[in-house]
C-alpha cells in the first residue's frame, strides 16, 4: 500500500536532512514523484548540480527537469497540450548579454542545422519521446532531440526548445517557454502550449530538459542559471521545494507534483 503523501514527505526529508549532514551528492536523492489522476500517471524528476552551493550570493548550476507519461490499462495517454516548470527562488536566471535566437532560424530545421544557426544561443538540451501509432501497425517509441536557445518573442524572453524527431518522418517543430516571474516560493516558471504537429507526430509519452549555460557580458564571467543553498547559518546543508512541475492534458486533466531536494553548503 502507497503511504499517505504526507507520511512520505516526512520520510523524504529525513532522508534528504540525513544525506546533506554527510555531503552526499544529490543524485543520491533524486527520486521520481509520480501523480496520477484515474489511469493516467505522471512521474515527475529533477536534480541541480552541483550539490555543494554557497550561502551567501550564488554559483553556476545545470538544472534537469522531466516527466514520464503512462497509462495503467495500456491504453495512449490524452495529448499533452501544456508544460509547466517553476523553479525554487533561490536560482536565478541571468540572459542579459546572451545572444538570442530567432524563431525562424532553428524551423524547420534538424538538430545539427539549428544548432548551426544558434549555437551562440544554446543554453540546454533534452529528451522529446513518443509513442507513435500507424495504421494497421503497432505502437512503437520515437525519440526526439531537445535544443534550449535563448530568444525573444513579442519583444519578451523565451526559451525556444528546438525538437527534431526522424521517426516516422523526419520532423521539427518549436516550443516557446515564456518566461514568468513572481515573488513567491517561485519566482521564475517557463510555461509552454505545444502546437498541433506535436499530437501529429504522436502521443507524448516524456520530456527531459537540462538548462546549463556559462558566458561572458562586458567581460565579466555570467551563467544562465545560478543558484544558493538555503541553509540557515550553522547548518550544513537544507532541504528545499526544488521545482513545481504540471503537465496539461486535452482531456483537461491537469498532474502537477513538488520536487523536494537538498543542498550542501560550499565551504
Amino acid at each position: 500500500m502507497t503511504p499517505p503523501s504526507s507520511l512520505k514527505a516526512r520520510r523524504f526529508r529525513s532522508a534528504a536532512v540525513l544525506a546533506a549532514l554527510l555531503c552526499l551528492p544529490a543524485t543520491s536523492l533524486a527520486s521520481a514523484e509520480v501523480t496520477q489522476q484515474g489511469t493516467l500517471r505522471v512521474s515527475f524528476e529533477g536534480r541541480i548540480a552541483p550539490h555543494q552551493l554557497p550561502r551567501q550570493g550564488k554559483a553556476p548550476v545545470a538544472v534537469t527537469l522531466s516527466g514520464d507519461i503512462k497509462t495503467t490499462d495500456g491504453q495512449d495517454p490524452p495529448q499533452l497540450r501544456e508544460i509547466s516548470l517553476a523553479i525554487n527562488r533561490n536560482g536565478r536566471l541571468d540572459y542579459k548579454g546572451l545572444p538570442r535566437c530567432n524563431f525562424h532560424q532553428i524551423q524547420p530545421a534538424s538538430t545539427v542545422e539549428a544548432r548551426e544557426s544558434c549555437k551562440r544561443s544554446l543554453v540546454g538540451s533534452g529528451i522529446f519521446k513518443a509513442n507513435v501509432a500507424l495504421p494497421e501497425q503497432s505502437p512503437f517509441p520515437s525519440n526526439g532531440t531537445i535544443l534550449a536557445f535563448n530568444g525573444n518573442l513579442h519583444g519578451k524572453p523565451v526559451i525556444y526548445a528546438h525538437i527534431y524527431g526522424t521517426e516516422p518522418l523526419p520532423t521539427s517543430f518549436v516550443l516557446p517557454f515564456k518566461i514568468k516571474r513572481g515573488s513567491g516560493a517561485y519566482a521564475t516558471t517557463l510555461v509552454a502550449r505545444l502546437p498541433q504537429v506535436a499530437a501529429e507526430w504522436g502521443f507524448v509519452s516524456g520530456v527531459s530538459l537540462t538548462l546549463s549555460r556559462n558566458f561572458t557580458y562586458r567581460g565579466a564571467r555570467h551563467s544562465y542559471l545560478s543558484a544558493g543553498c538555503p541553509a540557515p547559518k550553522g547548518f550544513p546543508g537544507a532541504t528545499f521545494a526544488f521545482a513545481e512541475a504540471s503537465f496539461g492534458f486535452e482531456d483537461g486533466k491537469t498532474l502537477s507534483s513538488t520536487l523536494t531536494r537538498s543542498c550542501g553548503v560550499k565551504g
